[in-house]
């Protein structure tokens, strides 16, 4: 990612940032707007109390400021019952789909449990003994308000987290592409000058060896393994471009990479068998180069595993649908589970030499070019590896 895409994912983040905060403090002054609204209701139904009791005119029984104050001031759904339960009235709670009183009663009774979970309720007793009813009640809009706001912040947090993780995730990811990328492309255009000078000056040789067969010989394998470098250079040159890919005989370019590598394995008297079964023609859409340098990381994987001991090096192809399956399997020292997704994180490596760039260059191939998939299908200490490749749709 460029820099100014990365700038502008800051400030969108900011943006989002500053839009939660104002959204939870707008939200919050709605509630403590609502609270004060509340309170002042509360106060002035208190001032009219003292003034209806005051009042040398009111009438002891006359209950009238009861139902025209206090209870009209109730926003909350409310339950009165007699001593044992029995709903005698209710406020703020939709009756008119009930058909009849005992469906009314059900709904009531159902409702004022409910309640009673949540708040338990106030006895109204004389001369504090005798319990002459008992008032249910449920919250108000407010109070329901209030109990979703720490839902609705943790929730807004966890969302704001997630995006900044993801997006500054791409960000790390795009950089190190972009790394891979630079550095891959750098390499190919320091190694090709060297690369040209040196195929003309094994050109003059070859003209001034035409008498020499031993030398001729000498200079043709210097020849092979300058062409060998000039196709590595091709490689690094295709990173960060989309490669072309031609249906190809994956067997054949397997026994191709096979041949080159069997010809520099070390001649220390350890034999390392390498094989291709079954025989056929498995084709898929690759890039021949590219796929060349992942089986050849592959085998070197494989060698550096067996550190120099006879083993054996194994490639089963099969096809799946319409997926082509390479399963490659060696008799190395193998690999601890844990490390099995480790293996492909660029810089792990086990081996005192090497930058461990290996393996995370072949699944990139893999993966990002081919779109296909690599990873370790089984291994354990002592018991030898196999990486699979999975090409096609």
């Amino acid at each position: 990612m460029d820099r100014p895409v990365k700038s502008n994912f800051k400030i969108l983040l900011l943006i989002g940032a500053s839009t939660m905060v104002l959204g939870m403090l707008l939200y919050s002054q709605h509630i403590i707007r609502q609270l004060t609204a509340k309170q002042r209701d509360v106060i002035d139904l208190y001032a009219k109390s003292i003034k209806y009791i005051s009042d040398p005119n009111t009438d002891a029984g006359d209950f009238t400021f009861v139902f025209d104050e206090v209870i009209r001031t109730i926003d909350f759904p409310i339950i009165l019952t007699d001593a044992h339960h029995v709903p005698l009235y209710s406020k703020n709670l939709d009756l008119s789909s009930l058909k009849n009183r005992q469906d009314t009663l059900s709904f009531l009774t159902d409702a004022l449990t409910g309640m009673d979970e949540r708040n338990q309720p106030i006895r109204v007793t004389l001369n504090d003994s005798l319990v002459l009813n008992y008032v249910h009640y449920g919250d108000s809009q407010l109070i329901r308000q209030l109990r979703w706001l720490p839902y609705i912040e943790i929730s807004l947090a966890a969302i704001f987290i997630l995006i900044a993780y993801t997006g500054f995730s791409f960000i790390k990811r795009s950089e190190q592409s972009n790394i891979w990328v630079g550095m891959a492309k750098e390499t190919a255009h320091q190694l090709g000058t060297p690369l040209s000078s040196i195929m003309g000056w094994l050109e003059m040789a070859r003209v001034d060896a035409a008498d020499n067969p031993a030398l001729l010989s000498t200079l043709q394998e210097m020849t092979s393994d300058v062409e060998r470098l000039n196709k590595i250079t091709a490689r690094f040159s295709k990173i960060g471009s989309k490669p072309d890919l031609k249906e190809e005989d994956v067997a054949e370019v397997i026994r191709h990479v096979m041949t080159y590598i069997a010809r520099r394995i070390p001649k220390n008297g350890n034999i390392v068998d390498l094989v291709i079964e079954p025989s056929g023609v498995f084709s898929a859409l690759i890039n021949r180069e590219l796929f060349e340098w992942v089986i050849e990381n592959l085998m070197k994987n494989a060698l550096d595993a067996m550190d120099g001991a006879p083993g054996k090096i194994s490639f089963a192809l099969s096809r799946i649908g319409q997926k082509t399956i390479i399963d490659v399997t060696d008799t190395g020292k193998g690999i601890n589970a844990k490390f099995h997704k480790e293996v492909f994180r660029p810089g792990y490596s086990t081996k005192k030499r090497g930058w461990g760039l290996g393996l995370s260059l072949s699944k990139r191939i893999i993966e990002d070019y081919h779109k296909g998939k690599l990873y370790v299908k089984q291994s354990a200490p002592g018991a030898g590896t196999t990486f699979r490749i999975r090409l096609g749709k």
